[in-house]
């Protein structure tokens, strides 16, 4: 079996993963919503708050950011210094290269690194079951840290994804 052949079936098993990932992620964004209205309404209306819903606002959001990260890299929509990229020098084959040599010298690094720093803090979580500080807060903190290295996971697959994809290119040209 070709080279080309295995590293498409890997570029589409992490895009098919990655926009599985993203599809549910858009979800938590409606339900993020919701929980805001009724919230900001129950305060308006009633006067009544509640922390552990301000509280899951804010893991919310979290989560939508650390897990979708994936998903808006795979869509080529997350920032990118466009003054280099987008320049009129800049043709598809120069493209190919900086996605290739960026995604696989900064982005994957990074994203290990981040993986691995945040193991650390993720199990203190967990042994010390850190909660809010606040009353009537959530309990389970690590269960929000552990999508910090979930979350680059995601992020440094579809780099993976995509520097390959500028790879396959790259051979496909000549």
């Amino acid at each position: 079996m070709p080279i080309q052949v295995i590293i498409k079936y890997i570029i589409h098993f992490i895009n098919t993963f990655n926009e599985w990932i993203g599809r549910l992620i858009a979800w938590l964004i409606l339900f993020l919503v919701l929980l805001i209205v009724y919230h900001a309404t129950m305060a308006a209306l009633f006067s009544i708050g509640s922390v552990a819903l301000q509280e899951l606002q804010w893991h919310l959001f979290a989560l939508i950011f650390l897990l979708g990260s994936a998903y808006t890299l795979k869509y080529d929509e997350h920032v990118r210094v466009d003054v280099i990229y987008q320049g009129h020098w800049m043709n598809e084959h120069r493209r190919a290269w900086v996605n290739l040599l960026g995604g696989f010298l900064f982005l994957v690094p990074f994203c290990l690194i981040i993986i691995s720093a945040s193991w650390q803090f993720v199990f203190d979580a967990y042994i010390h079951q850190e909660g809010s500080s606040d009353p009537g807060g959530l309990p389970h903190r690590f269960l929000l840290k552990a999508t910090i290295p979930i979350g680059f996971f995601l992020l440094m697959l579809q780099g993976i994804a995509n520097s390959l994809s500028s790879l396959l290119y790259l051979f496909e040209e000549k």
